[in-house]
C-alpha cells in the first residue's frame, strides 16, 4: 500500500511518498531521489523495498521550491534538476531526510538509500545523521571525504560513468576503508529502468547487496 503524506523540516513543508509493506516492517528506509524528483521511478523503488518488507519513504526534496516536480530524463530535465539542486544546497535536503527518518522510526531502525544526487545525500546522512546508508553513483561524494561517517556505508558505481572518475571512486574508497565500494560494468544511472543507461544485471546485483547490507545493519 502506498500513500502521500506531508512532512515538516525546519521551515520547509514537503510531501513524501510512503510505501507500506504487508505485515510487520523489518525497519524503515528513506529513499532519496535523483535530481529528477520523486517520479515514477523513485516511487517504484520505494514500492520495491516495501515488497521486501521495509517501510519506505521518499521525501519530495524539491517541494519547498516547487511542489510536485517530476522531470524527464532529458537534457532539459537535467538542467532544471541541477537548478533546483543549486538553490537547495545540502542542509535543507538533509533536514528533510531527517524528518522522513523520524516519520518512519516506529518501524524500527532506519537506513537511507539514494541515487545520483540522492546518493551523495545518503552519504551525507551517514556522516551528519548517523544513519546506515547506501550510495548509488553519487557524483558529489568527493565533497564529503574529509568527514568521518558515523554509520556503516556501501557505495555502488558504474565503471563507465562519465560523471565519476576512477580517481573519484578511489578517493571515496580511501576515505571509507571499512565500506564496500562496488564497481559494475555499467554507466551512470544503471539502476533506473527508465534511462538508456539501465543495466538489468548490475541493478539486480546491487539491489541484492543493498538488501543484505540493510538486513545486517538494521537488524532485520
Amino acid at each position: 500500500m502506498a500513500t502521500t503524506i506531508q512532512l515538516t523540516a525546519g521551515n520547509d513543508q514537503l510531501s513524501a511518498y510512503l510505501a507500506t509493506p504487508e505485515g510487520t516492517p523489518k525497519g524503515g528506509l528513506v529513499i532519496v531521489q535523483e535530481i529528477f524528483g520523486v517520479n515514477a521511478h523513485i516511487r517504484d523503488v520505494a514500492d520495491r523495498y516495501a515488497r521486501e518488507g521495509w517501510l519506505a519513504i521518499a521525501p519530495a526534496l524539491f517541494d519547498p521550491i516547487q511542489p510536485g516536480v517530476e522531470l524527464d530524463y532529458t537534457a532539459d530535465g537535467l538542467a532544471e534538476g541541477l537548478d533546483f539542486v543549486g538553490k537547495l544546497g545540502f542542509e535543507r535536503p538533509l533536514a528533510a531526510i531527517a524528518a522522513a527518518a523520524r516519520e518512519i522510526a516506529h518501524a524500527g531502525k532506519v537506513g537511507v538509500v539514494g541515487y545520483c544526487w540522492g546518493g551523495s545525500l545518503a552519504y551525507l546522512a551517514a556522516i551528519k545523521l548517523g544513519l546506515p546508508a547506501v550510495s548509488y553513483y553519487g557524483g558529489r561524494n568527493t565533497l564529503f571525504t574529509d568527514q568521518v561517517a558515523k554509520a556503516p556505508l556501501m557505495f555502488h558505481y558504474g565503471e563507465h560513468d562519465a560523471h565519476i572518475s576512477a580517481a573519484d571512486r578511489e578517493q571515496v574508497r580511501k576515505a571509507n576503508p571499512d565500506a564496500p565500494v562496488y564497481v559494475y560494468d555499467a554507466d551512470h544511472g544503471f539502476n533506473c529502468d527508465r534511462r538508456g543507461s539501465y543495466d538489468a544485471a548490475a541493478a539486480k546485483l546491487a539491489q541484492e547487496r543493498t538488501l543484505a547490507f540493510f538486513s545486517q545493519h538494521l537488524g532485520a
